[in-house]
């Protein structure tokens, strides 16, 4: 079993395989799926007392946690640099506990103009109900981001980069602005993964993952985590437990074997993800690509510097000469796609594709969309881990039918 000290030194490669050891007390090499609902108390009936006050506990009841998610939460904590995190039964659900374990009635919340569209349902509809003032800014604008803050600025949540155009946000100048005013500063950090970018050396306060998406890795579970300081993450558990965002016992399971391979699978995407923006920013019926690491990017200086890696998340637009003739074609390219499976999530084994505009019709009115970049001829992908010569030919002969 390993030390805080030795976790400390250790590689994230080593760290994901046996990070959390402790928490497995069989001799089993694979921990166990702890399928039960419950557990026996201890006999004495202040133990039990003191165990069902406690936080986060692994044998109680499994709405309050599990040994697997003990694992896993030592794992992302120490990847993330942070003290402590939490793990949720999805994205939003770390979203929704955060989020509402840092505001209350009459706080104001500084976000951006592009985010997740759950995400933003949650801000632009949510918080209004419950008496918050959400400010909504360009996440490229530093400057804006800091005179939004008022006096009772209690929050600044940003995600970056951004779903799905992958604009980014300054993340240094984020954690000033929070350091400095004492204002808790939040961070979507699915896109990137903690082994391409971890917020909290910047100063970011609490960084969130889908874990649905490249931590688990295999698109057969949900999940999320909150990382944060043990007193953040303390209080997001409680919201946790009251909004029943729990994760389950073979989804924890499924989590910690996907993420036995994180490294490979993420440095794999990376190179994949880009050869194919190389292929695709030139070719003619592509109008642009959007990529961090393409020098072609407007903040390809500032991904340098605060990401280590740059994910196998990008965007595109296919040409036409309207956007009708722009939503045929993308669809044209999508439905010709041989190894590209059409379908929503991301940060998985297998390439995926999705035209944003009609995934998010639900979320945003057409004026929204048109505002934040959307448009009718761009494409989502999610780069997989396949061979990159056969993921170019299958987009050579995609395009071809366009």
């Amino acid at each position: 079993m390993h030390t805080e000290r030795d976790l400390a030194r250790l590689h994230a490669e080593t760290l994901l395989i046996h990070g959390g050891d402790a928490h497995n007390a069989t001799p089993a090499v694979v921990p166990p799926i702890w399928q039960s609902s419950t557990y026996r108390a201890p006999d004495s009936p202040e133990a039990f007392a003191d165990l069902a006050a406690s936080i986060n506990p692994t044998q109680f009841y499994s709405r309050h946690g599990n040994p697997t998610n003990a694992q896993i939460q030592e794992i992302l904590a120490h990847l993330e640099g942070t003290e402590s995190a939490m793990l949720t039964s999805s994205g939003m659900g770390a979203i929704s506990a955060a989020v509402l374990a840092s505001v209350k009635s009459g706080d104001h919340v500084v976000t951006q103009t592009s985010l997740y569209a759950a995400a933003m349902t949650l801000m632009r509809t949510v918080l209004p109900q419950f008496g918050v003032d959400v400010t909504f800014v360009d996440q490229t604008d530093t400057a804006a981001i800091e005179q939004a803050i008022r006096p009772n600025t209690t929050l600044i949540y940003v995600e970056s980069p951004v779903n799905p155009l992958m604009t980014l946000t300054d993340l240094r100048a984020v954690g000033k602005f929070g350091r400095e005013r004492r204002i808790t500063t939040m961070c979507d950090n699915t896109f990137a993964s903690p082994l391409n970018q971890t917020p909290h050396e910047f100063g970011i306060d609490v960084v969130l993952h889908s874990a649905t998406k490249y931590l688990g890795g295999h698109s057969d579970l949900t999940a999320g985590v909150v990382c944060g300081s043990k007193a953040f993450v303390d209080n997001a558990w409680k919201m946790m437990i009251v909004l029943g965002s729990s994760l389950a016992p073979l989804e924890s399971w499924l989590l910690l074997r996907g993420l036995r391979t994180l490294s490979l699978r993420v440095e794999r995407t990376n190179q994949n993800a880009m050869k194919l923006a190389e292929f695709l920013e030139p070719h003619p019926k592509i109008s642009r690509v959007n990529y961090p690491a393409l020098r072609s990017h407007p903040q390809h200086d500032l991904a340098m510097s605060q990401m280590k890696g740059f994910s196998g998340m990008m965007s595109f637009e296919v040409n036409g000469v309207d956007e009708s003739a722009k939503f045929d074609n993308a669809q044209t390219l999508i439905r010709n796609m041989k190894l590209a499976a059409n379908a929503v999530s991301l940060g998985s084994v297998e390439t995926l594709i999705v035209h944003p505009a009609s995934m998010w019709s639900y979320h945003y009115t057409p004026e929204q969309r048109a505002a934040m970049g959307i448009g009718a001829g761009l494409i989502r992908l999610s780069v997989g881990i396949e061979y990159i010569d056969d993921l170019i030919c299958d987009f050579e002969q995609a395009l071809n039918c366009v």
